[in-house]
């Protein structure tokens, strides 16, 4: 229906493709970059520049190290060594729940439930309802302790933001907006590299009308 639209009913000449974010962020998240142009461009997606798959980072690269490498960043992390706040931390009764619930529906064949990762891993999708309870994607605390959320910050990196060495991404809002606008987002490399492979066709089109228009002057 969108692609009817934009090629039948507006005039564009359009490209798509599911991207897998897994190559820039330690996340399997699959999305569709749907691509339109007004006038017919040899444009390619095959013109993206992909990270090595081989190379991919995994969720280390996103966690606060809690060992004092990171400087303190309230209220997400607390302490000299930048310690993840306790309020991430599932309670033993929700950890309980939550094992529970996926017990229940792995016993039917079913897919839902937690999912417990360790810094060697890619987590799967964060989506907008993390704020609920988390339990998309819940990281390891080591035996005999209940695993816990990821904070704002770790979203924020996981989505492609604040990872470039320069100032914090600013997260204004409550942990429960941050969670949604976060799970609500694309990631940022995918975008970017993109719009860099969509760049040349773009300057194309103006430099074609800028001469058209010359001409006619």
């Amino acid at each position: 229906m969108i692609m009817d639209t934009l090629e039948n009913k507006l005039g564009y000449t359009v490209f798509h493709k599911v991207i897998d974010a897994k190559a820039w962020v330690p996340q399997h998240r699959e999305r569709i970059i749907i691509v339109g142009f007004r006038e017919p461009v040899p444009f390619s997606f095959d013109d993206i520049e992909v990270p090595d798959p081989k190379t991919h980072p995994t969720l280390e690269s996103i966690l606060h190290p809690e060992n004092g490498d990171e400087p303190p960043n309230e209220p997400y992390t607390v302490g000299n060594i930048a310690r993840v706040s306790d309020k991430y931390s599932l309670t033993p009764k929700l950890w309980k729940y939550l094992l529970d619930y996926a017990s229940k529906h792995k016993a039917k064949g079913n897919g839902f439930g937690c999912t417990l990762n360790t810094p060697d891993m890619v987590s799967r999708t964060i989506s907008a309802r993390y704020y609920k309870d988390g339990s998309e994607i819940l990281i390891s605390r080591g035996k005999g302790k209940t695993p816990r959320r990821l904070t704002p910050r770790e979203c924020a990196r996981l989505m492609g933001f604040d990872r470039d060495g320069l100032s914090p991404f600013e997260i204004p809002v409550s942990d429960t907006q941050a969670y949604k606008q976060f799970g609500n987002a694309v990631v940022s490399q995918v975008v970017a590299e993109v719009a860099k492979a969509m760049s040349p066709h773009i300057l194309s089109i103006l430099d074609r009308k800028d001469t058209k228009a010359a001409s006619n002057g």
